[in-house]
Order: C-alpha cells, then structure tokens, then sequence
C-alpha cells in the first residue's frame, strides 16, 4: 500500500478503519495456498470524483482482498486509477464497457487484483445469452438488464471463472426472472464441452430480499460456501439484507474455507473518517454496500488426485 504523505485528517481515518479492519478478522493469504476473494458495490463509483480520503479509504478496504469484483463502477475511470496507484504496480484491473441507457446506467463491472496472488489466464467476456433463431436472425433468449461479466484467473493450482453480475433494482418479479435467467446461464457455462475453467465462482450485487429469490439463484445448483451459509450476515449498512452473494458450483465444495464475512467499515461512526458529513453523503464518498469476501483454498492437488483415485474405483 501507497499511501504517501497524507494529511493528519486522513491519517486519522485510515487508522480508525484499520481497527474497523482488524474486527472483521480476515485472515492473511498465501502465495499459492489460499487466495482472499471479496465482491463490493462501490456506490456510483466514478459519476462523481471523490474524495482524497475515500480514494484513500477504498484503496486500503480493497487491499486486503486479492481478487475483488466491483459493481456500479461508472464510465469515468479516473477514480479507480488513482486507487489502483495507491494499491501498487502488483495491482491490475479488468472491467467491461459501460452501458448507456438508463437500464445500464453507465455502469460497468471490474475485477481488480494483486498479479502476486492470482493471475488473469486471458478470458474477459459479457455473458453472452443463448440464442434462438427467428427468421433470418438469432434472438437472445434471455434480456439483461446489465449484463453478466467473466474474467479467468490462476491462483496456486485453482484454476477458476469469476462472473460478477449487478441483477436489477426494479419490480420484484423483474428481480425473479432475472435471478432465474442468470442461474440457468451459468448451469449452460458450466456444460460447455470446451469451457474455458471447470471452477465457476459467482459474485455480485443480486439485489436479494427474500429467501424466494436465493432459492431461484440456487435452484440450478449454485451454492453458498460454508463460511457463509453457517453465519447471518447482511451486506447494506443496517447488515439485514443479503444484497450481494458469493457463490460458487460445487466441484470442489473443500476449496472454500470457513473463514467468510463482511468488512464493515460504516460500523464505529462517520465523524472519524468524514467530519461533519451526513450519512447519505458517507454512502456516496465510500459506499452503501459493505465488502463480502470469502478465503479459497487455491492448493487443490489433494482433491484432484482423489477424484483420480476414486474414479478408478
């Protein structure tokens, strides 16, 4: 981390939210042993500029992840190179075009990450839906609203595809047949004959508030890992509502530890990173969303070499 010769206002807050850091307990990463995957709607990120202290702030929030998608990244990129600059050269990012209409709201999705833990194996794609043909053309059969973004990564010796989504706001059923269009396009990844990565990890903004819509992003076999699905957790400031997910196929259920949560960085006041701010203003300077992450076993040999093993059986 870069943070360079900041002021005594900003010194302050990032020591306030290094404590506030400290209480989510995530445990450190290893080089080819586990790797620190996070997910984090960062609000509106670029409409407007922010901040030197938050640009200060999301640097060390994002810091302690290796790979991170973020959702509601805007068509404006300054902000996330001046983050990416605090962050380090180790640090790289991969994000899709933004979407121009109202429905897209000039949003894109990244993937930002340390090259030190995970490196990008060369897929970055749109989630493209299936198609039937219509006349003389092919019709998607399904409609985004703001459509899925993929990205491969190696870390250790887990291969895997990270697909990061930011389903709609809208109606409640809008919401319903989204989240069941996008779990049966990941069902229709996962049976390419030539797919790219059999490890298929799912994370965004899903926009869930209701054990109705989880169980339509799960019914194709989607999962929680265990270090999320034992505890209760919330992802808005108030920690009651599961708006953002981490997911995952369960090929290899052991490559998730039970170590999984949320940074909360709202929690302990405003004053102390932003003085005299209101809390609508905190939302736009950091976020209203809080960071989910999740530890991933990345030495996967001993399971592969047990499939082997158990198959010959």
């Amino acid at each position: 981390m870069f943070h360079g010769k900041v002021s005594q206002e900003i010194a302050l807050g990032l020591k306030a939210l290094r404590e506030r850091i400290a209480a989510a307990k995530i445990p450190s990463s290893k080089i080819d042993e586990t790797l620190n995957l996070a997910t984090w709607n960062i609000r509106e990120f670029g409409k407007q500029r922010r901040s030197k202290a938050a640009i200060h702030y999301i640097a060390e929030i994002l810091g302690q992840f290796d790979v991170v998608s973020i959702v509601e990244l805007r068509d404006d990129l300054r902000d996330l190179a001046d983050v990416l600059q605090i962050l380090g050269p180790y640090w790289r990012a991969i994000y899709s075009d933004m979407i121009p209409d109202p429905g897209g709201n000039r949003e894109r999705i990244a993937f930002i990450y340390d090259k030190r833990a995970a490196v990008f194996t060369g897929l970055a794609s749109a989630a493209n839906p299936p198609r039937k043909k219509s006349g003389t053309e092919y019709v998607p059969e399904f409609n985004w609203w703001r459509v899925p973004y993929m990205a491969s990564f190696s870390a250790g010796s887990f291969d895997f595809i990270a697909i990061t989504t930011h389903i709609q706001w809208g109606t409640a059923a809008g919401r319903l047949k989204e989240l069941e269009e996008f779990a049966t396009w990941v069902e229709l990844k996962s049976r390419q004959k030539n797919l790219e990565d059999k490890d298929i990890l799912v994370t965004g903004d899903f926009n869930i508030d209701s054990p109705k819509m989880l169980d339509l992003l799960t019914a194709k076999g989607l999962m929680l890992p265990a270090g999320l699905k034992k505890q209760a957790f919330g992802t808005n400031l108030a920690k009651d509502k599961r708006y953002d997910q981490i997911l995952h196929l369960p090929r290899y259920p052991e490559s998730f530890m039970n170590t999984a949560g949320v940074l909360d960085f709202y929690s302990g006041g405003i004053d102390v990173l932003f003085p005299g701010m209101s809390e609508t203003d905190f939302t736009f300077q950091l976020s209203d969303h809080l960071p989910l992450w999740a530890q991933i076993n990345t030495d996967t040999d001993g399971f592969k070499l047990d499939q082997i093993i158990r198959a010959g059986k």
